[in-house]
């Protein structure tokens, strides 16, 4: 029998962590004169009250590392608590949101997808908007400590190839998981401020500039207009791809030159292949829109590079709607949200490497076929990869493309067309944000999905956020077993 207490006791604090982050946008609202305040206090008051009852009755039973069957459950747990608890301002606030609308924006915020049931974003309360901002911000942080200390340690996706880069944490879970948060978070905070000095000097007022700094470093998405940066200054495309493209590279990258050591960074093949990609994509994109004038000079080049950049870090802003700007250029950016940022960053969706040791397997048995007799082994920077790595990344591309003809089917028997099945299963599982089509292109929004679409794609947030498998390996009868 699994002992969940340790378990519990870590998602309490967490719940009541997010409780007093709560306190945050009642204060802006205090400050606005707004009579919104209550709804974070009465929130705040009832998510850290709950918090701290979990961890309580849970403390007795704490250890200093997690089983494996306690770290996955663990991982799926908290991301199952914190919306269902991030909802609440939601629900009892001004929007007066069903639960289903308040537990899809929170899900979406915490694993930032960036995927909107809301409209009306310009006349929203500060303190709504701030709320919106901070559980991406959190979200972020949070999946960048899931994705170098418990993913690798799991062996999910391949993600075990980065042991070594995440420090040797195996048995010391919590331990060294610590020692790598406040690592990382000193990093974070210094980006997401850099960040909003940078949207400040491009035009923002002060309040746009903390909540898109928060969103943007997250590389969420949430906006505080309908019209996302389509409202905003056009410089401020340019802060945002700077830091956007920052945001998706692999943190542990920026702790190493926090430490003087400037090496891995530069020489990092999957930092390699994120840029030349990205810059190949948007010159595509660029030289499509002037050739069908589809804006014209640097305008055309600005929404090309935004947008690209937008899509294949899954943060999801738009300036713009590419859905005028023809097939060719819809097919190539749906692809290219497909294909996300490096491993250890905030991006989400395959992720480079993955297709970087997809391709060097690939290549390694076209090799044996030419060369029968030949031995090949598939390298990934220059080191040999191991069977069980290659298993792994060949099962989440599996994993991946099932799931993903599931769900756009499970959509589709809700009444939605095609279009809108397929881009917003891809959009929800690569946790990407906005999809094609009218309705959930970057020009609308997913208010007016059924709500069995809702809770389809709100799961499916959760599944591709984790990676997949260490949410499916829970609904193993071999998992209770062990």
């Amino acid at each position: 029998m699994i002992d969940l207490r340790p378990v519990g006791y870590v998602i309490g604090l967490l719940v009541a962590v997010l409780g007093i982050a709560m306190l945050l946008p009642m204060l802006v609202d205090l400050a606005e004169g707004r009579d919104h305040w209550p709804v974070f206090a009465e929130s705040a008051l009832l998510t850290i009250l709950i918090g701290t009852i979990i961890a309580l009755s849970c403390q007795n039973g704490v250890r200093e590392g997690l089983t494996i069957q306690q770290t996955f459950l663990l991982t799926t747990g908290v991301w199952l608590a914190l919306p269902i608890f991030g909802a609440l301002p939601f629900v009892i606030g001004a929007t007066e949101a069903r639960f289903v609308d308040a537990f899809f924006e929170a899900m979406s915020g915490l694993t930032t997808t960036g995927s909107t049931v809301f409209t009306g974003l310009d006349e929203m309360p500060k303190g709504l908007l701030l709320w919106r901002g901070i559980l991406q911000w959190l979200g972020g942080i949070g999946i960048i400590v899931v994705a170098m200390v418990f993913l690798p340690e799991l062996r999910v996706g391949g993600m075990q190839i980065f042991r070594t880069e995440a420090f040797d944490t195996f048995g010391k879970i919590l331990p060294r998981a610590t020692e790598i948060a406040s690592r990382i978070s000193v990093i974070y905070v210094a980006l997401t401020l850099l960040c909003a000095l940078a949207y400040i000097s491009s035009g923002m007022n002060a309040f746009d500039a903390t909540v898109h700094a928060m969103t943007t470093i997250a590389t969420g998405g949430f906006a505080n207009y309908d019209a996302s940066f389509g409202a905003l200054p056009p410089a401020a495309s340019y802060v945002a791809v700077l830091f956007m493209i920052l945001a998706a590279l692999p943190f542990v990258r920026f702790v190493q030159l926090s430490a003087g050591t400037a090496q891995p960074l530069m020489r990092d093949t999957q930092i390699h292949a994120f840029l030349i990609t990205a810059g190949v994509i948007v010159c595509l994109i660029a030289v499509w829109n002037l050739w069908q004038q589809n804006g014209s000079g640097e305008g055309a080049v600005r929404v090309a590079l935004f947008n690209t950049v937008s899509l294949m870090t899954g943060t999801g802003y738009a300036s713009a709607d590419y859905m005028q700007w023809g097939s060719f250029a819809v097919t190539v950016l749906f692809f290219t949200g497909l294909i996300g940022g490096c491993a250890g960053s905030t991006a989400c969706s395959i992720k480079v490497f993955r297709y970087q040791l997809l391709f060097a397997s690939i290549r390694a048995q076209i090799q044996k076929t030419r060369s029968p007799h030949g031995i090949f082994t598939p390298r990934y920077a220059g080191r040999a990869v191991s069977e069980d790595v290659l298993n792994s990344v060949m099962s989440f591309f599996m994993f991946f493309t099932v799931t993903l003809g599931l769900l756009s089917v499970g959509l589709a028997m809700t009444g939605l067309d095609f279009i809108t099945s397929v881009s917003g299963a891809a959009s929800a599982l690569a946790n990407i944000g906005p999809g094609l089509g009218d309705q959930i292109g970057p020009a609308g929004n997913f208010s007016m999905l059924n709500d069995t679409a809702k809770w389809l794609l709100a799961g499916a947030m959760l599944i591709g956020r984790l990676e997949l498998m260490a949410v499916y390996v829970i609904f193993t009868l071999q998992f209770w077993r062990a």
